[in-house]
């Protein structure tokens, strides 16, 4: 049985990721995470900032909505459009966002939930991209797992399955 030290981070509500931790598995810049937290874009749920010196905690949920949102505005969709789009999500409360496919022709994203919305959509005849919000789910797990979390309750830092972050490991000894 492995120490809870050496377990990899758990997609789940109990366990968040400070800013750099989750700009890796985002793919994004800090400056980018700063940016969308301070105009509140995808603010962190698990802990905000609170002045100078305190850590931003995002949960995994938040993770793969940054992820979505680098997406997007790779394929060139609108910071405000994007804000719609997430504003949308987390009105709805984030629930079946893996089974999900996020549809935009560039000005407008569209929530398809089944095959037969993404046909209707195709239909339509205008170009549209999608984000299969599933593989983009999986993508930041795996991202995850090899980077370490921070357990929500206790602060305790959660180590992932890469060999090279020894420095964690260490901390949670002396601890």
């Amino acid at each position: 049985m492995q120490d809870s030290a050496e377990a990899a981070p758990e997609p789940h509500e109990s366990v968040g990721y400070r800013g750099p931790t989750a700009c890796a598995a985002a793919g994004i810049t800090y400056r980018q995470l700063d940016y969308w937290a301070r105009t509140g874009l995808v603010e962190p749920s698990v802990r905000s900032a609170q002045g100078s010196g305190t850590q931003r905690l995002y949960s995994f949920r938040d993770v793969v909505v940054l992820k979505i949102v680098k997406r997007f505005l790779d394929t060139g969709v609108s910071l405000q459009n994007i804000r719609t789009a997430v504003q949308h999500l987390r009105e709805r409360g984030f629930s079946d966002l893996e089974r999900m496919t996020l549809m935009s022709d560039g000005a407008t994203v569209y929530e398809c939930t089944s095959p037969d919305e993404v046909h209707a959509l195709l239909q339509g005849g205008q170009g549209v991209f999608g984000i299969a919000v599933g593989v983009v789910w999986r993508d930041v797990e795996s991202a995850l797992s090899q980077l370490h979390g921070e357990r929500v309750d206790t602060g305790e830092t959660l180590v992932g399955h890469n060999p090279a972050d020894e420095l964690a490991r260490r901390r949670n000894r002396a601890v």
